[in-house]
């Protein structure tokens, strides 16, 4: 129990670290919003609008304030940075170049923290929600219909926001309403509801007040402009010119936008594509930021990897040759927009590449999956997912077997259980409680390769310590069983336990998504055949491994099982490595001359391969040790 505990505090850790999460996205969304207002208020050098020049002001001393509260290494940057946003609008230097340090400071954090700066929710917000809020929370100071005169307003200064005012909020997304209610503004009767509402909340009374500036919606908002993940960003200039409408804002325009802005549709409408279209369009301007020399595009190469990461799952159960390209070539791109100076050849390169296997993906979940074909990604899938796991733990309980500590295979079974129970409770959690980014999840899955990675290798080294001839003497006269202590017994429960869990709480999800494109409950049967299958051929390997090896002599029994476990332990390593790459937590460094073989953990990154180099290091030590200088010091 204290494993699973551990593991799902692992969850709950990386959920939480939202702390440092929520200073970033504050910081970066309070100089957005203060990079805003200075755009409206300085035109020309010239001061056309103090009180939006005083609020940019306020929100960057508002974001400098915050900045204190990020991590040690970032807070006095990024401070220097807001510092010198401060003296520029003093000097009322062009909008532009308070935009541009903005966006520099801001993807300069998301990169070096791997956060996503602006998170939609999972669900579209729901507007009967947003209503009541803005009834309750908001109509006493900006109205019942958001005029800016509610009861309070005449006893405010500065006065309340008009929300009506369409040409004076057409640049304005949802998301700047979000920030706003969020962050509140300095200076003014508006507070932060970043701790008194919840994020939905906040993102409902967003959207319901974007809809006071807008008549009664009327006809119907085109396909590609259903989801909110995509509205959610545009402003109503955006949205207009997306219709092909009129900037000028005319009555049958206007009510054809509040018709987007008020039917959202329900993830899985029509939501795949448009999953697809934004992340064309990411990789699409990594490209462009990369050959401009931008710094954000790093930050975009992620964001993009991230967005593809929604549909992941799903094209990973049904073509798995397709997942692993594309994630290949998402890594490229990452280590193309990091290049300096730029190749602008391949990064186009990779660009095509790039949409022609997402053209291929979205091909792929077009069409409801045959329900043969079920049946065999099912098997595939348990089969691949679970055969490192079943190699591993039919040595371990064959090692037990071997040396007379039989009795000791009740805490391999009881790392396996747990591994699965917690499997189980990790995946619910992550759909229902701790709503983790697949970003979050990627590291989640990192630490756990690097965990098991380290109790593999501390397996693998005291199987090794026990070949060296004095010591296998002295071994095999204390009686095998015996020498197998509680120790090493709780090591080999939990090299089993994390070899399990390793991909388990994945599986898990792979077969939900697995089902969702059955079908639901009409594909369920061949999905549960190719799990029976796929579990009974994994029984066969079980006590293929079992019967082999207990035909072994003992001594090169030890040195078979030591190498397998130091050569998964290499896998996991790499493995590991790169998940935490993919979840923005590791940069990426590519080099030329080295392979990419995933399924043997070898990836062309100076990362992945420092951290095998390592291993290996410590594996010639671990031999010269047990063979050479340890015999010299016994019989000396």
């Amino acid at each position: 129990m204290i494993l699973i505990g551990a593991l799902l505090s692992i969850a709950a850790a990386t959920a939480d670290s939202a702390a440092p999460d929520q200073v970033i996205r504050r910081v970066a969304a309070t100089a957005q919003l203060a990079a805003q207002e200075y755009r409206i208020g300085v035109v020309d050098g010239r001061v056309v609008a103090q009180a939006e020049v005083d609020e940019a002001r306020l929100f960057l001393e508002e974001a400098k304030r915050s900045a204190g509260g990020l991590p040690a290494e970032a807070a006095p940057p990024a401070v220097a940075a807001l510092d010198t946003l401060l003296r520029l609008v003093a000097a009322l230097a062009p909008p532009d170049t308070i935009a541009t340090r903005v966006s520099v400071l801001s993807s300069g954090l998301a990169e070096r923290f791997g956060v996503t700066l602006d998170e939609l929710p999972r669900q579209p917000p729901r507007l009967a929600r947003g209503a009541e809020i803005y009834q309750s929370s908001c109509a006493s100071c900006h109205g019942a219909a958001g005029a800016g005169d509610g009861p309070m307003a005449a006893g405010l200064d500065p006065t309340p926001a008009d929300l009506t005012g369409w040409k004076a909020l057409s640049d304005q997304s949802p998301l700047d309403y979000f920030r706003r209610i969020s962050i509140g503004v300095v200076g003014t009767a508006m507070p932060a509801f970043e701790h008194r509402l919840p994020a939905d909340d906040r993102w409902a009374v967003a959207l319901y007040s974007s809809l006071l500036r807008l008549p009664a919606p009327a006809g119907d908002p085109p396909p590609a402009l259903t989801a909110f993940a995509t509205t959610g960003r545009m402003s109503d200039v955006d949205l207009l010119a997306a219709l092909g409408s009129s900037e000028a804002g005319r009555p049958e325009d206007l009510a054809k936008l509040a018709s987007v802005r008020a039917i959202q549709a329900e993830p899985g409408e029509g939501g795949t594509a448009e999953v697809f279209a934004r992340v064309r369009a990411q990789v699409d301007s990594t490209g462009a930021l990369a050959a401009a020399g931008d710094p954000g595009a790093t930050a975009s190469a992620l964001d993009a990897y991230i967005t593809f990461e929604q549909v992941e799952r799903p094209v990973r159960a049904q073509d798995p040759a397709i997942a692993a390209e594309l994630e290949a070539e998402f890594a490229a791109l990452r280590a193309g927009a990091a290049t300096t100076p730029p190749d602008p050849a391949a990064l186009d390169a990779v660009r095509a590449r790039l949409h022609d296997g997402l053209t291929r993906a979205e091909r792929t979940l077009g069409g409801r999956i045959g329900p043969l074909n079920l049946f065999f990604q099912s098997f595939v899938i348990l089969l691949r997912e679970g055969l490192e796991a079943i190699l591993i733990v039919g040595a371990l309980m064959t090692f037990l077997v071997k040396t007379g500590a039989g009795h000791r295979r009740r805490d391999i079974n009881f790392g396996v259980f747990a591994a699965v129970v917690a499997s189980l409770l990790t995946a619910v959690a992550l759909e229902t409680i701790f709503h983790l980014s697949r970003a979050n999840q990627e590291v989640l899955e990192g630490f756990t390769m690097v965990l098991a990675t380290v109790m593999l290798f501390y397996v693998s080294y005291w199987l090794l310590s026990k070949m060296e001839v004095v010591k296998w003497n002295h071994f095999v006269k204390s009686k095998v069983h015996d020498a197998v202590t509680s120790g090493s017994s709780f090591a080999l429960a939990a090299a089993a336990f994390l070899a399990v869990y390793r991909e388990g709480f994945e599986t898990v999800l792979f077969y939900k998504a697995l089902f969702l494109a059955g079908g639901g409950s009409a594909g369920a049967g061949p999905v549960i055949g190719g799990i029976v299958l796929g579990t009974l051929l994994l029984v066969v390997v079980y006590v293929g491994i079992h019967r082999f090896g207990v035909r072994l002599p003992l001594k090169p029994f030890f040195g078979v099982t030591s190498a397998f476990l130091y050569y998964m332990a290499f896998v996991f390593a790499g493995q590991g490595v790169a998940e935490l790459q993919e979840g923005g937590l590791l940069p990426t460094t590519p080099v030329a001359w080295a392979p990419r073989v995933p399924a043997l953990g070898i990836f062309p990154t100076v990362e992945s391969l420092s951290v095998q180099a390592v291993l290996l290091l410590l594996l010639v030590a671990a031999l010269v040790w047990t063979f050479v200088i340890e015999p010299r010091r016994l019989r000396a």
